[in-house]
């Protein structure tokens, strides 16, 4: 064309072309011999059908999955492949007489063939079928199934109906309880279970139906495994555990439907965020079991029935922990019913962190045995029923760690008894106690917990450490209510924000301002032309009155117009008020605080004393100690500043009820071990801290001057050459006398003069002079 001219325009055109994903090689679309079911023809059935079933989430089957059918094709169902189950249809040579084939009996009857034991092309293939027209013999089609239509095929399959089982059985077990797959499956497994189980029963092949999202390389892009874009299964199942995996994936968008990026940090996040914390209450429960049988000489029993009797629990806090777990079991029961994966991920992951930052912290006296033997076991035995029933509810979501946690609580289970079994998964789910419910409790610590949150942004917001003790906390609420259940709730406001007084101020008004918003919506639905722009500026305009007498009675008449209910949403604000320079306002949500940022001497003091406490504390983790060990802190201040050392003396009370192991002066100890050693420097001042384990405390001057200097390196060299209960145990046995012989020469040193037993019996004898 180009040489005789008669081209008229020649140019190149760039457009996509499809490549196969796996080989990215050129496909090339050509038309071949194909075989479909007629589904337009079932299409009205399969809507009604879709319509059966429930679908998690729902959008999916409402929109995706209805549009999909409602604009359905005939389907293709015949592949041309070598491979594949063989489509039981046999032909004449000019295709106007078909046999389709229904069972093995039947194409041994059509054939002749008796010995038909294999289905496969090279076993059936050669069978031929004699014309019922005249037309010689019928063959079968090359073509084989596609193998979804296999997969469609399962419900049927799976039984072998209708040949090995009846229709009085298979309908116990059709349609299926529960299916769940990919999102991609509406256009797959899905749509072909559908057509083939209305073609065979016009009915819905399954009851529910989870739908997953669809998981995506970090980059958003379709894993593939030529590509190698997504880190290996096994080494996250080996380095983060298969629970965390399993975690992971149920807490994110793929259980809405949606896709995910997949990440390894989200796995780090599981571990860090979700077991460790989990984990750490478990432990933390074993640590104090151990110690209760230890000091008590008893055995702890979990008693499930405790709980029960709410008029024997005297921590609000326990009521509350007992009431949102039973709240939990209630609503995972309830969503596990609907399939709603969604929410009860997050509600057992809320849950937790709840017991762990909350019940747990808050407790921590009360749970190391600190408020006498009695509150020890009851606390001991509501954190034990709460993690218990919450790693029962978990435990089909992370199999693992849960069962692992139950091997050791199942120690303390009578046999017998509802949780006692072998392994956490013969347990049922635990049912609910509609006694135990309790809303106002919830509701009451819920807003504890958000003051205190505020406190603590109010705290960050002035730069003021929570180590630091401040003067005052204000709750501003008129409601008689709410003041009588928040008393029991002060004294964990007082500790979690380090607040010397909280107290209540009734009149509102004089700190805040209301606003209204119409709900148009409602309004205008209800009084249509009526509603006009007048009447909507005189409802965002209410004065503060009208706005207090339309709270107290939940009314209003305006232009003869009642309103009342949803119409009008309330809003409150605090105002702008002269605040002194140590107080600062705050409001999160309905709860409203003025907080006095202000110090004392006293709270000055208490707050040196805290980071003393702070530090020792740090100091025991370093050095790998438990709270029962039997150590001694010893401190010595170097600097012009003593302020930290007159706040210790001042304070020796509260340092003792938290550290409650003897605090010596570094002059004191005169031998040179030591577990740990740390120097603090602030503000010139250098702290430096040494734990190490209890031992005799010598009277230093006293053994120098009753015993000589000459000899009292090696007098302290013999005190200190027994351990600890051997020393105490001679010392007893010789009437509080301690004997030794250096040199051929016998020396007595005597208790209370010379030495004591441990520091602790020293510091004591020190206080008790000086008082």
């Amino acid at each position: 064309i180009r040489n005789k001219g008669r081209m008229f325009q020649e140019s190149q055109i760039k457009h996509s072309y499809p490549f196969c994903w796996r080989t990215d090689t050129p496909l090339i679309y050509k038309a071949v011999h194909s075989w479909f079911i007629n589904v337009t023809h079932l299409k009205e059935d399969l809507l009604a059908n879709n319509k059966k079933s429930r679908w998690v989430p729902s959008f999916a089957q409402e929109n995706r999955f209805n549009n999909w059918l409602e604009n359905a094709q005939d389907w293709c169902f015949s592949r041309n492949r070598c491979w594949g189950n063989p489509i039981p249809i046999w032909v004449s040579d000019d295709y106007e007489e078909m046999v389709c084939v229904g069972s093995i009996e039947e194409l041994k009857q059509l054939t002749g063939v008796d010995n038909i034991t294999d289905l496969h092309r090279e076993s059936v293939d050669h069978l031929t079928i004699p014309s019922k027209q005249g037309k010689g013999q019928l063959r079968r089609i090359e073509e084989v199934f596609d193998c979804w239509f296999e997969s469609g095929s399962m419900p049927f399959a799976q039984k072998h109906y209708p040949f090995s089982i009846s229709d009085e059985q298979f309908n116990t077990r059709f349609p299926a309880d529960f299916i769940g797959e990919g999102l991609d499956q509406t256009r797959g497994w899905f749509y072909t279970l559908n057509v083939i189980s209305t073609a065979v029963r016009n009915d819905t092949p399954y009851k529910n139906l989870i739908v997953n999202g669809i998981v995506l390389a970090q980059d958003g892009k379709k894993m593939s495994k030529r590509l190698k874009n997504y880190p290996d299964p096994m080494d996250m199942v080996h380095q983060y555990g298969a629970d965390a995996i399993r975690l992971y994936l149920m807490n994110s968008p793929l259980v809405h439907a949606e896709t995910l990026n997949f990440k390894e940090e989200g796995l780090k996040l599981t571990v860090r965020e979700v077991f460790l914390p989990w984990y750490n209450v478990y432990r933390f429960l074993i640590q104090n079991i151990n110690r209760y049988e230890r000091e008590t000489n008893q055995q702890f029993q979990f008693d499930e029935k405790l709980k029960e009797n709410l008029a024997n629990l005297h921590n609000p806090m326990d009521h509350w922990i007992i009431a949102a777990n039973q709240n939990l079991i209630k609503f995972v029961r309830n969503e596990m019913d609907n399939y709603r994966l969604y929410t009860v991920v997050p509600s057992l992951l809320k849950f937790l962190e709840q017991l762990s930052n909350w019940y747990v912290r808050l407790n921590r006296p009360r749970i190391k045995g600190e408020n006498g033997n009695d509150e020890w076991r009851v606390s001991l035995n509501i954190l034990f029923d709460v993690l218990l029933n919450t790693t029962v509810l978990i435990s089909p979501f992370v199999p693992f760690i849960s069962d692992m946690i139950y091997q050791n609580l199942r120690k303390c289970i009578p046999e017998g008894t509802t949780f006692s079994e072998e392994s956490i998964h013969f347990l049922e789910i635990p049912q609910f106690n509609p006694n135990l419910l309790d809303e106002k409790i919830e509701l009451y610590v819920s807003k504890m917990q958000t003051i205190i949150e505020l406190a603590r942004l109010i705290r960050e917001k002035r730069s003021i450490s929570l180590k630091q003790p401040i003067m005052s906390l204000t709750i501003i609420n008129n409601s008689a209510e709410f003041i009588e259940q928040f008393q029991p709730l002060i004294k964990y406001i007082e500790d979690e924000i380090n607040v010397a007084n909280v107290y209540f101020d009734k009149n509102v008004e004089k700190y805040v301002e209301y606003t209204t918003t119409p709900n148009h919506k409602a309004i205008g639905a209800r009084l249509k032309k009526l509603y006009n722009k007048d009447l909507m500026k005189r409802l965002s305009e209410l004065s503060h009155a009208e706005i207090t007498q339309y709270m107290k009675d939940q009314r209003i008449v305006l232009n003869d117009i009642e309103f009342s209910g949803d119409d009008l949403v309330i809003k409150e604000r605090l105002i702008d008020l002269d605040l002194g320079e140590n107080q600062e306002k705050g409001q999160q949500e309905d709860c409203k605080v003025i907080m006095d940022l202000s110090q004392d001497e006293r709270l000055r003091n208490l707050g040196l004393a805290r980071e003393f406490v702070n530090k020792v504390q740090r100091l025991r983790k370093k050095g790998g100690l438990n709270v029962e060990d039997d150590i001694v802190v010893f401190y010595e201040f170097t600097g012009e500043n003593q302020s930290t050392l007159n706040a210790l003396t001042k304070e020796a009370e509260y340092v003792d009820s938290i550290i409650k192991v003897p605090w010596v002066p570094l002059v004191k100890k005169p031998f040179h071990s030591k577990i740990v050693d740390e120097v603090y420097e602030e503000e010139g001042v250098k702290l430096r801290i040494v734990l190490d384990f209890n031992k005799p405390a010598v009277h230093l001057e006293n053994l120098k001057k009753n015993h000589g200097e000459e000899i009292f390196n090696a007098l302290l060299q013999a005190l200190y050459a027994y351990s600890h209960q051997a020393f105490k145990q001679q010392v007893q046995a010789n009437n509080n006398q301690f004997r030794v012989n250096i040199d051929g020469k016998e020396f007595q040193l005597t208790k209370g003069v010379d030495f004591f037993i441990d520091f602790r019996e020293y510091m004591n004898h020190i206080r008790s002079n000086n008082n």
